[in-house]
């Protein structure tokens, strides 16, 4: 049974959290060069789903031997370890 509470604060939080990120902008990128609207729109909601389901299996698999309380420290800390990455590579 679907549990709608839980299905709307996901949705939410991703929805916000994609909101003009870098995926965001590299499909931008991707559909101004071509004509082939379609198939860019249908790259980005494979690739977009493809990540996000490994991401729901790994993160099961690690909820089974991990603190959900920990496994969110551990996303936290690797967002921003990320994030300070992107700021300090020059490209």
């Amino acid at each position: 049974m679907m549990d709608w509470k839980i299905f709307a604060s996901t949705f939410l939080t991703i929805f916000l959290a994609e909101m003009g990120d870098k995926t965001q902008f590299a499909a931008l990128a991707a559909s101004s060069q071509t004509k082939s609207t379609a198939t860019v729109l249908f790259a980005v909601v494979l690739a977009l789903g493809l990540a996000g389901a490994l991401g729901v299996i790994f993160g099961r698999f690690l909820g089974n031997f991990l603190n959900p309380q920990i496994m969110r420290y551990v996303s936290g800390a690797l967002f921003i370890l990320v994030g300070i990455w992107v700021l300090t590579t020059k490209n």
